[in-house]
């Protein structure tokens, strides 16, 4: 499924200082993703969170995804 993250993600200076947010909410990209990186399952967010669905964590990763396709990316060596 190509989402279009479009539909589903705003910046508004007006909303978290500008962060990127679900539309319709104050929930930022950065705290959904931080979520999932602390464990929790996407079901455990929609149960949480009611008024995201399905298409907003695709929306989410979708815009992730976007973001890391323009940055530069180095490699971090590894401590054995």
């Amino acid at each position: 499924m190509n989402t279009n993250w479009n539909k589903y993600i705003i910046t508004d200076p007006e909303i978290m200082t500008g962060k990127p947010v679900v539309k319709g909410t104050r929930l930022s990209i950065e705290f959904i993703l931080g979520l999932f990186a602390q464990g929790w399952s996407e079901s455990q967010i929609l149960a949480n969170y009611p008024n995201l669905t399905h298409k907003h964590i695709l929306a989410v990763f979708a815009y992730a995804t976007s973001c890391m396709r323009d940055e530069f990316l180095y490699a971090i060596p590894r401590n054995n």
